[in-house]
């Protein structure tokens, strides 16, 4: 009698070690091999392979009529890419840096944000604007900005962040598949992190074994106990690094990645303050009507009756974003959020 061969479970697929700039390249790489309608244009993007490389290889790979060049004017990036959306394309324009993203305000307010509602759903709008984000690469005026407050603010726009490697690949194909105009703020001092990532081949070749996360709202970066660090896109490391100094000390401190930062992920939110209690939200924009507000207020209506101290933010100041030389009083330090993380659980009821 003979028995039967036992079937091997599938082998978890190996991930590979890429820079997030890396797997922002392979993201697109393949999102162009798998649709003739993704274009990818911008400020040096096809021969040069874009200011920070991102992009590097890919008109050559792909042909320059899929990958090309644009003038040095972010208007007529924008305008060009809704109207080729508006064709039936699929477009993924960059600005070279976000603070060159102010003289497409119009174009990203009026147009971008509205023309499905303005059509009643006729015309979609699949454009994703890849933007290099925030500070700590010390560049000049204008070149660190943190503007996810004025994206989300504008109606129709959907917002994301990714922190590490293998959230700028699934996020990035994600956003670039949507039917829906999307900015993706790409923290531009976490290019050259590197990390694993699996690819979507790679988790297709060994069903049912781990594959990429799931691509929508917020994830829980380090589970803790004591209080919820809430950040998104280069935060979420300096958080990460906070919460193994605290640690150190007793403190178990859980890192929240939002990660989508419209919508954000009430949800998710609420959930992780619910476990803790406490929490303290972190950004490098300016304070005042910041991001780090709304969050503040989901936790509040969703928490209220739990929650042990006030939310607290460390975030900019209330200046223009500064150039490299001042950029390390501007940007949170690990300092300013442990000493933000004392203040709330130091907190005692009046």
């Amino acid at each position: 009698m003979t028995h039967p061969t036992a079937t091997a479970a599938p082998a978890r697929p190996e991930p590979r070690t890429l820079s997030l700039q890396g797997a922002l390249n392979l993201a697109l790489d393949e999102l162009l091999a798998e649709d003739d309608d993704v274009l990818v244009l911008g400020e040096d993007v096809g021969t040069l392979g874009g200011v920070f490389r991102v992009t590097n290889g890919l008109a050559a790979a792909r042909g320059s009529d899929r990958v090309f060049d644009t003038p040095l004017a972010e208007s007529g990036i924008l305008g060009m890419s809704i109207g080729l959306a508006m064709a039936g394309f699929r477009p993924v324009p960059e600005v070279q840096f976000d603070g060159f993203s102010y003289p497409a305000m119009n174009q990203i307010v009026t147009q971008l944000g509205r023309m499905h509602y303005r059509s009643r759903g006729a015309l979609p709008m699949p454009v994703t604007l890849r933007v290099p984000s925030f500070g700590g690469i010390r560049a000049p005026e204008m070149h660190g900005e943190s503007l996810e407050a004025v994206f989300a603010h504008v109606p129709g726009l959907k917002v994301v962040s990714p922190a590490d490697p293998q959230q700028a690949y699934t996020l990035l194909k994600t956003a670039v598949r949507m039917n829906d105009p999307v900015i993706f703020m790409e923290p531009k001092s976490r290019y050259w992190q590197k990390g694993p990532v699996v690819t979507e081949a790679d988790a297709a070749a060994a069903p049912g074994s781990e594959s990429t996360a799931t691509p929508w709202g917020a994830r829980v970066a380090r589970a803790g106990r004591h209080l919820t660090l809430v950040a998104w896109g280069a935060m979420v490391a300096r958080c990460l690094q906070v919460a193994e100094l605290a640690a150190e000390d007793g403190v178990d401190i859980e890192v929240l990645d939002l990660r989508w930062l419209k919508p954000i992920d009430a949800d998710a939110l609420a959930a992780s303050v619910a476990r803790t209690r406490r929490a303290v939200v972190v950004h490098e924009a300016p304070l005042t009507a910041g991001l780090g507000a709304e969050v503040a207020q989901l936790v509040t209506e969703r928490c209220f009756a739990t929650l042990k101290a006030p939310v607290e933010r460390v975030t900019g100041f209330d200046v223009p974003y500064p150039s490299g030389e001042l950029e390390d009083e501007y940007v949170p330090s690990v300092d300013r959020i442990l000493f933000g993380i004392q203040r709330v659980l130091e907190y005692q009821r009046g």
